[in-house]
C-alpha cells in the first residue's frame, strides 16, 4: 500500500466520512491560487530558510 493511500485511510478513520466530505467540498470551492502566491510558495519551498547568510552573489565573487 502506498504512503499517500495509507495517510488517506488514517485521516478517514480519525475524522470520519462526513468530515472528509466537508473538507473535499471546501477544497473544491476554493479559488485557484494567484501566480504571485505560487511564486512565493515556490521560493519558500526551494529555500525555506531564506537567503544563505554570508553568501555572495556570483558577480561579487568574480570581482
Amino acid at each position: 500500500m502506498k504512503y499517500a493511500h495509507q495517510m488517506r485511510e488514517q485521516f478517514r478513520q480519525l475524522l470520519g466520512e462526513t468530515v472528509m466530505d466537508h473538507i473535499r467540498a471546501e477544497v473544491d470551492a476554493a479559488p485557484p491560487p494567484s501566480p504571485e502566491l505560487v511564486a512565493d510558495l515556490r521560493r519558500v519551498f526551494t529555500r525555506p530558510g531564506g537567503a544563505i547568510p554570508g553568501a555572495s552573489s556570483p558577480d561579487a565573487r568574480a570581482a
